[in-house]
């Protein structure tokens, strides 16, 4: 089953980050099984027709809960003739939880807490005054959240000039990065989607849903989209990026 499910999802780098940005498979497995569903016991595995399987890596895929276990069945039981990985962001998410970041999470919650040295929400345009206005709008909750909640007061700059945040703001939301390789993995993947860590911090924390933090971290794409015109490709691109973005949301509330 092992040798399976790597035709089917390949070997996918360990690194998170890579892992969501892969591309779909142009050679699509033939489905193989008629049932997938999830075994007993903690943590609970996938079974296909019964039969436990095993990550890329070789270890089993299996979650920690069982709703989480069966959110990762349905992907399963929804593919058709063919399994698309492409239209199973749980699934490649869990992957490289299990592979990549259980067995070493330290440098996964290293690179998260980078993101707070120059987070989106810092970085403010000076005009036009729309724009100005709906990046306050969808990002001074967030700052607020981070001060009320934990003390901690970020600076922030206008344009891209690179300004240098306070250590002690940065320890005392650092402190609250999870060490469950779970739910690190899906704050990693909400930071690396949004180019935020505190976004990804506050969903984490039910600050914001995985709807507000998506449009706040597009507040610059959709106000030049608003200027300039859709374009289809990059919101196709877009789409993909917010399966992968439910997909950590996902994992956050079924997780526990």
């Amino acid at each position: 089953m092992r040798e399976l499910f790597e035709d089917v999802f390949g070997n996918e780098p360990l690194d998170p980050m890579e892992s969501a940005r892969r591309n779909m498979r142009p050679n699509l497995r033939k489905r193989f099984y008629d049932n997938a569903s999830v075994g007993e016991g903690a943590p609970y595995p996938l079974l296909l027709d019964g039969r436990g399987v095993k990550t890329p890596a070789g270890n089993t895929l299996a979650a920690p809960s069982a709703p989480l276990g069966e959110a990762i069945a349905a992907e399963w039981n929804a593919q058709g003739e063919r399994i698309d990985p492409a239209t199973m962001p749980l699934t490649r998410l869990a992957n490289t939880i299990i592979d990549g970041i259980a067995p070493n999470p330290a440098p996964v919650a290293e690179e998260i807490a980078k993101y707070l040295g120059s987070d989106l929400v810092c970085y403010r345009a000076d005009t036009p005054e729309g724009l100005v206005a709906a990046q306050a709008q969808h990002w001074d909750p967030v700052l607020a959240w981070a001060r009320e909640t934990h003390g901690a007061r970020f600076v922030l700059s206008e344009g891209v000039m690179f300004v240098a945040q306070p250590e002690g703001s940065v320890a005392a939301v650092r402190v609250t990065i999870p060490p469950d390789p779970w739910r690190l993995g899906a704050i990693h993947l909400i930071t690396t989607l949004t180019g935020s860590a505190l976004i990804a911090l506050a969903v984490a924390t039910r600050k914001l849903g995985i709807d507000e933090a998506w449009a706040a971290a597009h507040v610059d794409e959709d106000w030049n989209m608003k200027l300039w015109g859709r374009d289809e490709l990059a919101l196709a691109r877009r789409a993909t990026r917010f399966a992968d973005m439910q997909a950590a949301g996902t994992v956050l509330s079924l997780a526990e």
